[in-house]
């Protein structure tokens, strides 16, 4: 393998530089000027050739596109570009702090062969020139590059020392090469927008100028003003050909080529057909919503009268149980006030997917080949550790991730390994070369879902609805296929193993030759220790962290890490072959893959990584500069597309009208491998299914960490665009209509945020990225394309910040050395310094919920969220079946909702532009783990009440019943409705009512301690991650539902099980015995003990584990606590009598 550093320039990939260099911004452009030659190529003038011939005159640079002739044909595609593409895709890219960046050139990435021409490593021809062994340059079939007639094999840095130093000539035929060009710029044939400029300007600048070059277009679509611009059509190509003729091809086969097929249709109408929206409001039927937000009314004002009642009647004969039972009950009110007012106002929403191919991939005056107008997505998959996060899960969320139904030239994958681990690297590695048999396969049999081992694994017919006569041979095929993937990847670790120890075998060897070769004769021989490295495929050390990690090579000090597994694909689709060689005939189907980039962020010791968000915001920097995809889409590692057209569904609504003021779309979590009763409410139904649906009818729900698609600019912390026109809520008709947006200077610092273009004439004030986003000049340049490239079409005069139709038609830029380099500064660990990231920037620190925070801020800044809820689940992921590791997740987000509460993120503090339920919501976010405190006070009470023989009130008289009973049948009813209109059922309700009370009595209540901790005594919070299951148990699928594993968090919910069943037996035994029965207190008491044990069911269920198998520890902690209560209450309250059962006890 060969290393080599470079500058960050684009004319020399191998001169070296320090890390000062790799700190400045790139080298700025040298804007050029050119003519074109009949040949086709550019011949460059200088400013004073300029000058001469058109003397001191002003003038400005255009471009004058001139169609294809016979006598005027372009060159082919630049080889220089085609060349620095393959070498980034085959380079290990590092560096960071006090280190310089370097591409490692790696002849192989994995142990298994390359097979897809886009795949890092592919195999190809060896490079005849002697003394070299390097790989050939190949176009994006895998097919050889030879730059000269002779077809002498080259690789690419053998041909540019023969274009450099060896006067061009080659070294086979020794004649000069006729293309040497590296700045030559190629006209794409049919191109329908202008040509970009020269390569002096930078890719950004180029995607700028675009960007002005439309805004013309755009403000005519706006206004109405001149509805086509004739003037770019005025020459025909194959991609203009027929408009306005008579004669018409076929649809499916404009600008293809085919002169075979002549038959002919009508011209479509493209300029009178009606503006249809891409999304729809449902509206909850009357006949639910009105009795629902009814019986909300009635309910408080029974609840307000009820707890009047409770205050002017104490129990005298136990003020101390009175007392608490109130505060408790006051406190219980005000809670369900938090959680039941934003559900007043829900909604459904529909897409229409077959609108948004019409408009964005369907052929029109603007878009005459009907390539995709759609605008690109970056999708963000994290991972942290392999052991707990099994590769095999993550390969097959990338695997559904690559096989999406989105176009493929629009489509960007971003793994972020956290743990910078040799075994994740290896194994997206392969699962880049499986895809290149899995992803063609889901396009020709149209599979559902896309993730191999889901769909290998479904318990329905895999053959219904196929039509295809082969698909039964193919499936065949790819399923032995996937049988094998799965044996490389479950084999990494031990083959990761034994190589490292194979070379650290032969370093020892050579070590100590050399040891002997210096030394004397007489002097005794010391000890070699050689640190053990990890070692990768091709036989050099890995830059991440080592399997016994040493300095710079562990999990928190390890050099920043970029790896292109599949370079960009192209343009146009890459059908494949028929051959027998291949596993099917692909003949017919796009072979091509997204681009898939593996990313580890540089950590050093020392800096604070902000765990998830700081590694998320190391990817939006990357993607920025690599791929700059205007939507981002992050999923967890065991979280894959369950819909491929997912992403299309949530790009219904960016693009829909209003959609310039959508933040995110949050789609629900759904999750697989819950045990069929649902035993600790794993699915939560009742909070994507209600909480989220209510939410979307006020300001938007909020992001839950997975499943959301992102406006890019929002995540920079932009505000949306502001509409003259106020627009009211939906709640206007309650609350009245909202006032005018307060001035942004008025607003607090930590809810400011920067100012978008509110009209075609105002442009981003650049001067002030620098300083909040940082000093990369790739980057700051990339914001305003991406602002502009994520607008919605300027179809409609509602749609005010809009682009021009045929606008994002364009190929996407290819990589180069320069733009990796670029992304691994911005990736290390001091890019962040004195800058606003973490802050007002990308995903929030300061909280172990960032996504909450993230969400909220946005929202406080005047941006909506949508809740996309699809027929077909989007995504699908796993959750914790284990009752401890449930806890566990249950305690990390109740502590971050303690963190919200005491930081400045609390709801209270929020700007006038966040609506008012919307506030409400947030603020119950923060709230609700305090409620722990008052529900383990309430589930003692009963027992309380058992061994004092008192009750909460005085007596059960005819008033407090009525109350209870008031209070129980408006929860009930409640509960029916918003099963009525929410489609959640009535067994997952109530799994929801026990889980609250058991996260409640246990995490909820550690999760307030240790917030508290963190605020007075500043003591860090830590978590481990969750372990996810590899689903490789076939034999039980939910053995883990049965694993009992001790815990802190169990002793509270246990503690309250054994004394209210101690107090039942205390309570029946004293008003059996008694001379003067009180039947209806412990009626009372007995009445809730049981509903408290009802509650826990679930708890005490999980800790008998399989067949009744306690764990010993839970009858030691049960005993103890027993023994403790009943001393402790016979001490507190000894009997007296001579009628007393048992005699006397007191405490010596």
């Amino acid at each position: 393998m060969a290393s080599k550093s470079f500058k960050l320039t684009r004319s020399n990939l191998s001169s070296s530089s320090d890390v000062s260099d790799a700190q400045k911004h790139p080298m700025t452009q040298i804007v050029t000027f050119a003519r074109r030659t009949s040949s086709g190529r550019y011949v460059r003038y200088s400013r004073d050739d300029l000058d001469s011939e058109l003397g001191s005159s002003d003038f400005t640079n255009y471009t004058v596109h001139i169609p294809p002739t016979p006598d005027n044909q372009p060159m082919d595609p630049s080889i220089s570009q085609k060349v620095e593409e393959q070498y980034v895709s085959n380079s290990l890219f590092t560096g960071g702090f006090n280190s310089v960046t370097r591409a490692h050139l790696m002849d192989k990435v994995i142990e298994s062969e390359a097979i897809h021409p886009q795949m890092a490593g592919m195999k190809g021809s060896s490079c005849a020139v002697p003394g070299c062994d390097a790989k050939v340059m190949s176009d994006e079939r895998g097919n050889d590059i030879l730059p000269c007639e002779c077809d002498f094999k080259i690789c690419r840095d053998c041909y540019v020392d023969a274009v450099k130093q060896g006067n061009a000539i080659c070294p086979g035929c020794k004649e000069p090469y006729k293309n040497t060009d590296t700045d030559e710029i190629t006209v794409e044939d049919g191109r329908p927008l202008p040509l970009p400029p020269t390569r002096t300007m930078s890719k950004n600048e180029r995607r700028l100028s675009l960007m002005k070059s439309t805004k013309s277009m755009m403000v005519r679509s706006q206004t109405g003003v001149g509805d086509f611009d004739h003037n770019r059509w005025l020459f025909e190509t194959k991609g203009t050909y027929g408009y306005g003729n008579a004669i018409w091809p076929k649809e499916g086969d404009m600008g293809n080529g085919n002169d075979q097929n002549d038959e002919v249709v009508e011209p479509k109408e493209f300029m009178n057909k009606p503006w249809r929206p891409l999304t729809r409001k449902l509206k909850i039927r009357a006949a639910v919503l009105s009795p629902y937000r009814l019986l909300i009314l009635v309910r408080m004002v029974i609840l307000g009268l009820f707890l009047a009642w409770r205050i002017r009647h104490p129990n005298t004969d136990a003020y101390w149980l009175w007392a608490m039972s109130i505060v408790c009950e006051i406190w219980f009110a005000f809670s369900w006030l938090l959680d039941q007012l934003p559900k007043l106002c829900p909604i459904n929403r529909a897409t229409d997917l077959n609108v948004l191919k019409e408009k964005f991939e369907t052929p029109s005056p603007s878009n005459p080949t009907g390539k995709s107008d759609l605008p690109g997505i970056d999708v963000f998959v994290s991972t942290a550790d392999p052991e707990k996060e099994p590769p095999l899960v993550t390969a097959n969320t990338i695997l559904s991730i690559l096989a999406a139904d989105y176009p493929v030239e629009k489509l960007a994958c971003y793994v972020s390994d956290d743990g910078g681990a040799l075994l994740t690297f290896e194994a997206m590695a392969e699962a880049a070369s499986f895809a290149n048999t899995w992803v063609p396969f889901c396009r020709k049999h149209d599979i559902e879902p896309r993730n191999p081992e889901s769909y290998f694994n479904l318990k329905r017919d895999p053959f219904k609805n196929k039509v295809r006569s082969d698909f039964v041979k193919d499936r065949r095929r790819v399923k032995r296929e996937y049988d094998e993937f799965k044996v490389r990847i479950n084999g990494l670790p031990d083959s990761i193993r034994r190589r490292s120890d194979a070379y650290h075998a032969r370093e020892e060897i050579k070590a100590m030759k050399r040891q002997r070769q210096n030394v004397v004769d007489d002097e005794p021989l010391e000890t070699i220790k050689i640190p053990k490295a990890t070692w990768m495929a091709d036989g050099t050390h890995w830059p991440g962290t080592w399997m016994q990690p040493s300095a710079e090579h562990s999990k928190g000090d390890h050099a920043g890490i970029i790896q292109v597994m599949l370079k960009p694909p192209s343009d146009e689709p890459l059908h494949g072959s028929a051959d027998e060689i291949k596993l099917i005939d692909l003949s017919e189907v796009d072979i091509r893959l997204p681009l898939l980039v593996y990313v580890s962020r540089e950590k050093r010791p020392g800096y604070d990584h902000n765990k998830k968000a700081g590694a998320m915001n190391a990817l939006v920097r990357a993607s920025a500069i690599m791929s700059n995809g205007p939507f981002i889409l992050n999923l967890d590692c065991d979280h894959y597309i369950y819909n491929s057209q997912a992403m299309r569904e949530g790009m219904c609504f960016m693009m829909d009208r209003g959609g310039d003021r959508i933040c995110y779309v949050q789609f629900p979590q759904r999750f697989e491998g819950i045990d069929p009763s649902d035993r600790y409410a794993n699915h939560n139904t009742v909070f994507f299914d209600v909480n989220m649906r209510a939410l979307d009818g006020l300001q938007g729900p909020v992001y839950v960490g997975t499943g959301c698609l992102f406006r890019r600019i929002a995540l920079y912390g932009f505000d949306p665009h502001r509409s003259k026109e106020q627009h009211p809520s939906c709640c206007s008709c309650c609350f009245g209509k909202r006032k005018k947006h307060t001035s942004l200077a008025n607003g607090s610092e930590e809810h400011r945020g920067l100012r978008m273009g509110d009209s075609d004439d105002e442009e981003m004030d650049l001067s002030l990225f620098p300083k909040r986003f940082g000093n990369s000049a790739f980057l700051v340049d990339s914001i305003p394309i991406a602002e502009f490239q994520g607008r919605p079409l300027a179809d409609h005069p509602a749609v005010k910040y809009g682009r021009p139709p045929g606008a994002l038609t364009i190929p996407r830029e290819l990589l180069d050395a320069s733009t990796v380099a670029e992304a691994i500064s911005a990736i290390s660990c001091w890019y962040e310094d004195k800058t606003e990231w973490g802050q007002r920037v990308g995903w929030i620190y300061g909280s172990v919920t960032e996504d909450v925070v993230t969400g909220y801020r946005m929202h406080n800044r005047g941006w909506k969220s949508i809740y996309c809820v699809t027929k077909r689940d989007a995504f699908r992921g796993t959750a914790p079946i284990n009752l401890t590791d449930r806890l566990h997740q249950v305690l990390r987000w109740a502590t971050g909702s303690v963190e919200i509460f005491f930081s400045r993120n609390n709801a209270l503090l929020a700007s006038s532009r966040m609506k008012i339920l919307q506030r409400i919501a947030y603020l119950n976010v923060g709230i609700y783990p305090f409620t722990s405190i008052f529900l383990i006070v309430y589930c003692f009470l009963p027992a309380l009440s058992l061994f004092s023989g008192q009750f909460i009130v005085q007596t059960l008289n005819v008033t407090f019943l009525t109350y209870l009973l008031g209070i129980t049948i408006t929860l009930c009813l409640l509960a029916v409705l918003e099963i009525k209109w929410s489609g959640i059922e009535l067994e997952e309700w109530w799994r929801n009512e026990q889980f609250w009370l058991i996260g409640g009595t246990s995490a909820h209540l550690a999760a307030v301690l240790q917030g508290l901790l963190k605020v007075i005594a500043g003591i860090e919070i830590s978590f481990t991650l969750t372990s996810k299951s590899a689903g490789d148990d076939v034999d039980d699928e939910f053995a883990d539902l049965y694993i009992v594993k001790w815990t802190s968090l169990m002793i509270p919910p246990i503690t309250i099980m054994m004394i209210n069943l101690i107090a039942i037996a205390v309570g029946v035994s004293r008003t059996i015995y008694s001379t003067i029965p009180q039947w209806s207190r412990l009626i009372g008491g007995v009445f809730f003990s049981f509903w408290v044990l009802v509650h826990l069911y679930p708890f005490a269920k999980g800790l008998m584990g399989r067949r009744g198998r306690t764990p010993t520890i839970v009858f030691v902690w049960s005993g103890l606590i027993a023994i403790t209560i009943s001393l402790l209450w016979v001490a507190i309250s000894p009997p007296s009598g001579a009628n007393e059962i048992g005699g006397s006890f007191s405490f010596p």
